[in-house]
């Protein structure tokens, strides 16, 4: 697809992020057998990818705002355009040695998004979209999402919470309500990957709760723009500034929102 400016130069910030956080990657599974661990230089790879990012994004655009999961916000001379950043979606993949996690770039304009990237270095795939103009893989691959309509064949993602967050009695009852219907359920640890996943077919759906803007941003496009349907995990919420998420293919979109939610 032949995007606009802004799509081309936040696909070239991703690359060039990528290309720093694959360098590090590289050297991860010779910390992971040190004293020390890797968690120090991880995060130093992440606030590497960031620093570059922000270059990119910032300085191509000057007067937009800024969010960054590293970094914090910062407001820009046009209020209404505002770059959101997520350098490293899938830390704790990054820090294990696993190659499954995201450099995810969204941007806002007037407090929607309308464009978004999710860029899987390890596997060279780019997953991004535009307002209006579809999901796209690569340089041609047009996204649609699953067209499976039964649960019993459907796979599912999610996240399992970890020890600091509050949600996991929530997600152990939407485990219980969930598996005895469906194929199965993942947890590969991005939710920015995830959701592109169900943007590609990959997933019939995904949820989870508790999660930042800058996790969910560009993928909550990508896959809204591939044909899914998102909502709050809660009906009503809003599932961006909730943090609570909800998605799926039209067809299985309601009978998930109804096992997860307990109707």
């Amino acid at each position: 697809m032949q995007g606009s400016a802004n799509l081309n130069i936040m696909i070239k910030a991703a690359r060039k992020a990528g290309r720093s956080l694959v360098k590090d990657f590289r050297e991860v599974e010779n910390l992971q057998v040190s004293m020390k661990g890797a968690g120090d230089f991880v995060s130093r790879a992440d606030v590497a990818a960031e620093t570059i990012l922000k270059e990119e994004l910032m300085g191509a655009r000057p007067t937009y705002g800024w969010l960054g999961e590293e970094g914090g916000g910062e407001d820009g001379q046009d209020p209404t355009r505002r770059w959101i950043v997520d350098p490293l979606d899938g830390t704790t993949n990054f820090l294990h040695g696993l190659p499954h996690w995201a450099v995810s770039i969204a941007l806002e304009h007037k407090g929607k998004i309308v464009a978004g990237v999710v860029f899987d270095p390890a596997k060279d795939e780019m997953f991004y979209a535009e307002k209006g103009s579809g999901a796209w893989l690569n340089d041609s691959k047009r996204l649609r999402v699953s067209g499976r309509s039964r649960m019993i064949e459907a796979i599912f993602a999610t996240g399992i919470p970890f020890a600091a967050k509050r949600t996991l009695p929530a997600t152990l009852k939407d485990l219980a309500r969930l598996m005895p219907e469906c194929a199965g359920v993942r947890r590969f640890g991005s939710a920015a990957l995830d959701l592109a996943y169900v943007a590609a077919g990959r997933y019939e759906g995904y949820w989870e709760r508790e999660l930042n803007i800058w996790d969910t941003a560009a993928g909550y496009l990508i896959a809204v723009e591939a044909g899914a349907l998102v909502e709050g995990v809660r009906e009503g919420q809003d599932p961006l500034e909730s943090g609570s998420l909800l998605c799926a293919n039209g067809q299985l979109f309601d009978h998930l929102a109804k096992t997860l939610r307990g109707d």
